[in-house]
This record gives C-alpha cells, sequence and structure tokens, in this order.
C-alpha cells in the first residue's frame, strides 16, 4: 500500500499542453452538470440540519467553476485503466479544467479540522469552520434536500462525514470518477492538497462503493421541497423591520449638522450648511470694485471692473442670479464655452453688471475664473439663461468688453472701464469709416451681428475699442468675451489698427465663423508669403490665421489663399492642436491646386519667411529653391509638402 501511494510530484504544464478556452469550459459544464454537482456535493461536509446550504452550496461551486479566460487543461497521468478517463469523459480537456476547479473549491469551501491546504505557496491550517451561505444561487421560504436513501446510503453518509475534507474527496474521485491512485494523487496535489498521499490512505477506511454514490440520495439535482420554519421566519421578519426602523432613526441622528459625520470622511452631510457656500448666495456679500480701481491698480483686467447697471441696488434678481448659478433648475437654459466648469462659485463673487437690457434682466458676475451671465424676461422668471465663459489670466485686450445681450440679430456689449470710445466698422471694407458708438454707462447701443450664421459673407462688423494705450478690434464669435484680432508675425503680432493690418483682415474675414463657440480668446492673421500667379495676373496672398483658445488647447491654424480680385480667401489648409503658426513655431509651408484663366492647372506652394527650399512628391512632383513652389499639375492631385529652413530643419505642410 506505501508504494502504491508513493509521492509524485506533479507534472508541470508544458506549451504543448491542450488549452480550454471559455466556451469550451462551459459547454463541458452544461453537458456534464448533473455529475458535477454530484462531486461537489459529496465532497462537501454533512452538517446535520443544513443539508439546503450544502445542496446550493454545490450549486454555486459548478456555476463559478469556469475559468477567466483561455487555460492549460490539467496534465493527468495516462495509467487509467480506461484510456478515455486520461482527461474526463470521452477525453474532454474542458470537462477535466471544470472538475479540477470544482475539487479545488470544494476543499475551500469547508476544510475539516485534520486539513492542511497550501494556497499560494503558503501552508495553512484552517479550522473546521461553516462555510458561510453562498451568493447565488438563493432560494427564499424552501427548504430543499436530495430525496431519502436507505439504511446503507446513511451508513456511507457517516463514514464520509468522518473523513477529512482531501480524504473524502480522494474517496469520491476513486469510486464516483473510476480514477486510479496515481490520477487521484496528482489531481488533488493540483487543487492544493498538501498531504495528497496521506488523504489516500485515510479514504482507504470507506471501500469504494460507486454504486452507493450513484444513488439518488446524492443527487442535488433531483430535490425535495419543504417549507422553512414558518414561526421563526415571522419573528424575524419582525425583528429585521424593528432593525430597519432603528437604523433610519439613526442614521437620521447621526447625520444632522454638527451632530454627527455623513458618509464622506470628515466632510459634512450634502445638506450641511457651509459658510462658504452661504456666502456666494447672498447677495450683500457680492464684491463691488471702486469705479477708479482700475486707474491705480497694477492688473487691467475683469477683476477692476466697477458694478454698474441700473439694477446692481436689486436684492431680489441678484440673489436668484446667485442661486441659479449655483443650483440651475430643469427649465434653465444652461451654456458653457468647452473646457468651462459649471457649478456654482467658491465663494462671493464679484458683480461687473446688473440692469435691464433690451426685454431681460441681465446679471453679469465674476468669480476669477470665469464670466457669468444670468438673464430673464422683464415679467417673470419663466425661461430664464444662464452662460459661462471661461475668463482667467485675461489682459487688457482680453477684458476689453462684454457681451450683454443678443436680440434680432443685434449685439449690445459692455466695455471695460478703461474704454474711452467705441465704433462699429465692417472688417471686409478696410478703407471704410469708423461708425461712432455712444456709451452709456459703458454700454453700447445694439448693432448688427458679426455675419448670418448660413448663407453669403458679405460683411463682417466687428467692434473698435479706443483707450490710453490706441485702438483695437473685437468680434463676437457667439460667446460671452468677445475675441481680440491682431496681426503680425507671431511672437511680435499688434492690435489691428492701421490700414495695413486691415487689410491684411479683409479677404479673410469671413473664416472666422468656422471659430463660432470654441472659446476662442483672439485670432491673429499672418501675411507669411506672396506668390506670383503663372498667368502674370498678379500676385496672390498666402495668410495663416490662428486662433488661441482661453484653455490652451483646441486651438486652430489655417492656411489661407488670396488672388487679387478674388471676394474671399480660401482655406488650403487647416489643422487644430499644432504649433505651427504660433509663438513656439512661427512658420509655415502649405500648398493649394489653382487653375489659370486659360485653364491650366497648377501646384502653388509657399512656406514662412526662412524657408530655403521647397519639394513636392506624390501626385506631384517638383522642387524649387526659397520659400516658393510653381508646378503644373492635373486637376484633383494631391501632393506631399517638405520644406528645408536656413538652419537645415525640415518643415512639412500643414494638415
Amino acid at each position: 500500500m506505501q508504494s502504491q501511494h508513493a509521492a509524485k510530484r506533479p507534472t508541470v504544464p508544458s506549451p504543448d499542453d491542450p488549452l480550454v478556452d471559455v466556451r469550451q469550459a462551459e459547454a463541458a459544464l452544461v453537458e456534464h452538470y448533473p455529475r458535477l454537482v454530484r462531486l461537489a456535493y459529496l465532497m462537501l461536509p454533512p452538517e446535520p440540519g443544513a443539508g439546503g446550504r450544502r445542496v446550493l452550496t454545490a450549486h454555486a461551486l459548478v456555476q463559478r467553476a469556469l475559468p477567466r479566460g483561455r487555460t492549460a487543461a490539467p496534465v493527468i497521468p495516462a495509467q487509467s485503466p480506461r484510456p478515455e478517463r486520461a482527461v474526463g469523459p470521452d477525453g474532454d480537456p474542458g470537462y477535466a479544467l471544470v472538475r479540477l476547479q470544482v475539487v479545488r473549491t470544494a476543499l475551500r469551501a469547508s476544510p475539516s479540522r485534520r486539513t492542511a491546504v497550501r494556497r499560494r505557496g503558503v501552508r495553512r491550517r484552517r479550522a473546521g469552520l461553516p462555510a458561510l451561505p453562498p451568493p447565488l444561487p438563493q432560494v427564499w421560504g424552501l427548504r430543499l434536500f436530495p430525496r431519502s436513501g436507505g439504511a446503507d446510503e446513511l451508513a456511507l453518509e457517516q463514514k464520509l462525514s468522518a473523513l477529512s475534507g482531501p480524504a473524502r474527496a480522494a474517496h469520491v474521485l476513486r469510486a464516483l470518477e473510476r480514477l486510479p491512485d496515481a490520477d487521484v494523487r496528482t489531481l488533488l496535489t493540483e487543487a492544493g492538497v498538501a498531504d495528497a498521499v496521506g488523504a489516500l490512505r485515510e479514504a482507504d477506511r470507506v471501500p469504494a462503493e460507486d454504486r452507493l454514490l450513484g444513488s439518488p440520495a446524492f443527487d442535488p439535482c433531483s430535490l425535495q421541497a419543504r417549507p422553512t420554519d414558518l414561526v421563526r421566519r415571522r419573528r424575524r421578519l419582525k425583528a429585521v423591520l424593528a432593525g430597519g426602523a432603528a437604523l433610519v432613526v439613526c442614521g437620521a441622528l447621526f447625520g444632522l449638522p454638527e451632530d454627527g459625520w455623513g458618509p464622506d470622511g470628515a466632510a459634512a452631510p450634502p445638506y450641511a450648511l457651509n459658510r462658504a457656500a452661504q456666502a456666494a448666495l447672498d447677495p450683500g456679500k457680492l464684491t463691488r470694485v471702486s469705479p477708479a480701481a482700475w486707474k491705480t491698480s497694477a492688473r487691467t483686467d475683469f477683476s477692476v471692473w466697477p458694478a454698474r447697471g441700473d439694477l446692481a441696488g436689486d436684492a431680489g434678481l441678484l440673489r436668484r442670479a446667485l442661486a441659479v448659478w449655483a443650483r440651475p433648475g430643469e427649465r434653465v437654459r444652461v451654456s458653457a464655452t468647452p473646457g468651462t466648469p459649471s457649478g456654482g462659485p467658491a465663494g462671493p463673487p464679484q458683480l461687473l453688471y446688473a440692469g435691464t437690457v433690451d426685454h431681460a434682466r441681465v446679471v453679469v458676475l465674476h468669480d476669477g475664473l470665469r464670466i457669468a451671465r444670468y438673464a430673464e424676461p422683464v415679467d417673470g422668471t419663466e425661461g430664464a439663461a444662464l452662460d459661462l465663459a471661461r475668463a482667467d489670466g485675461a489682459d487688457r485686450a482680453g477684458a476689453s468688453a462684454l457681451v450683454l445681450g443678443r436680440s434680432d440679430g443685434n449685439v449690445r456689449y459692455l466695455t471695460a472701464p478703461w474704454v474711452r470710445a467705441a465704433g462699429t466698422r465692417d472688417l471686409r471694407e478696410p478703407g471704410a469709416d469708423t461708425a461712432d458708438l455712444a456709451l452709456t454707462g459703458g454700454v453700447t447701443p445694439p448693432l448688427a451681428g458679426a455675419a448670418p450664421k448660413s448663407g453669403s459673407c458679405t460683411s463682417w462688423n466687428v467692434l473698435e475699442l479706443t483707450d490710453d494705450t490706441g485702438t483695437r478690434l473685437v468680434t463676437d464669435l457667439g460667446e460671452l468675451v468677445p475675441a481680440a484680432l491682431t496681426a503680425g508675425r507671431p511672437g511680435k503680432t499688434g492690435a489691428v489698427a492701421g490700414g495695413e493690418a486691415r487689410r491684411t483682415w479683409a479677404p479673410f474675414a469671413c473664416s472666422l465663423a468656422s471659430m463660432r463657440s470654441a472659446g476662442v480668446r483672439s485670432v491673429n492673421a499672418w501675411a507669411f508669403a506672396e506668390q506670383p500667379l503663372p498667368d502674370a495676373s498678379g500676385a496672390a496672398a498666402w495668410v495663416c490665421t490662428r486662433a488661441e483658445t482661453w484653455r490652451g488647447g483646441g486651438t486652430r491654424t489655417q492656411a489661407q489663399f488670396h488672388t487679387p480680385g478674388g471676394p474671399s480667401g480660401v482655406v488650403a489648409a487647416q489643422a487644430g492642436d499644432v504649433p505651427q503658426c504660433g509663438e513656439r513655431e512661427p512658420r509655415v509651408l502649405a500648398g493649394v491646386l489653382w487653375k489659370s484663366g486659360a485653364g491650366t492647372w497648377y501646384l502653388l506652394a509657399a512656406g514662412s519667411p526662412g524657408t530655403t527650399s521647397v519639394t513636392a512628391t506624390g501626385g506631384v512632383e517638383g522642387t524649387a529653391q526659397g520659400s516658393l513652389l510653381t508646378v503644373g499639375a492635373e486637376q484633383g492631385a494631391r501632393a506631399d509638402l517638405e520644406g528645408t529652413l536656413e538652419n537645415g530643419d525640415r518643415v512639412t505642410g500643414l494638415r
């Protein structure tokens, strides 16, 4: 007997061992489900009065035996008396894998007091504690147990209960699975049993009777049902209801402000009063800046704007604006520019304006990061709106004006306190005069919007502002803060004040429509090249426009091309979040297919100053020294551009 149970090292899986995927294991589990559940049921220790829990635990162990991914099948030596049993029924490696998992979990579910189980390389001895009921499956209000057996089944049950968990598993594998001792020893070792040889010796005390193990008395799939203890269940229900009521009362008491803590650690409950939050809702604590503060302040941004408007003293209106900002209702229309947080202010914000604008009462607030505009009809609060926009890091140009309201295609602005004069002009007409605007408390009269959102673009109206430092242009792009327009080489840009800068912008003004509602802070136009046309019809202008945003990301760069006599420029190339045409990389290379008056197609390409050569490859081939390239091409041809700079660096075409 000693030689029969001699210890043997488990075979180490090799790359040639069969791999079992989840579907194969599931198919084996479903096909042999009654057999696997009977195995688990017999390996679990009998517990007087807990037959129903043993049945449910056996089902739970089998249902949770599926692997998570492709797994190597367990290696069982081939000296079985029945070769088809070398891996499982009909030699199925999926069954062998599921069976191994069932044995492993059955041994862990309720090991006996004498069982030493090896797990993760650590030898542990566990006490015979009753297993907790499985999470699934669950049966409420019924007790389930197999059919009653005879005297032989009862005697076998008593003998099995006297064995340890590994010995009971060894007996079941011998008798029910008909595995030889060597296979049983290997399987138990892989299941985590530290002394498989000892388990086999202990199992020798019970004769292997596969006829009895196949009895209906040990079949957890053929069950009888009886009700649970009805009186005890009624008492438990009453106790649960009483405990639940007590828990609700205690939770309410502990959750009251200053009487306990909420679920977020040391934070107060969500409904607890917070001084900073309360102050942010109090119109009496709004920050109001002196009208002359900007004259002596080192900063020239929204933080030095005074409170203006005929309703700056209306506490009810201000309270409603603050409350809606903190917690807008379902009927409030809320909008925010990209990258703008929509939550309420952290403390009392600064009041910039409160007054009547056309047919609405408007409140404009500033919390250091954002501009918030609250608007409600003059005859009630139905249809209120809240608009938010980032304005952190604003300079003198970025804080020169705000949009108070829009109505019937017209726009009203609130200008900065340092603005001395305002006017409007058409950006597409660089030689036209400015139409002066009368400012009333810093508010402009309604002026026509920039351009229609659809249809042809024949004009683009901008706001011209004059202060002690000069004149600048800003344009409405559908947000609270108008975008500042600049012109010049990146790093050396300036306000659009003179005729040359306005002429640079004129052909490309309508391209600003593509930058609406993108959180744009400023847009620069850089005339980086002029290119003679091959039909001697003049020189085309190359301009790179770049939109910077308040949030930093989301920049938009466009290389545009304009021929003499053309109404507007065309976008030859564009890209987002690229450094070209920006202060970090003041360079660009772009190309366009152009058709001459004679019907001939050309590839025209231009690079920024400092480009020493331009090369086209792909659908059009050609190279030119300098920053300009003109090559004959076919209609619809596509080409890749590459340029060389004076310092030897390479630059590719904008895309």
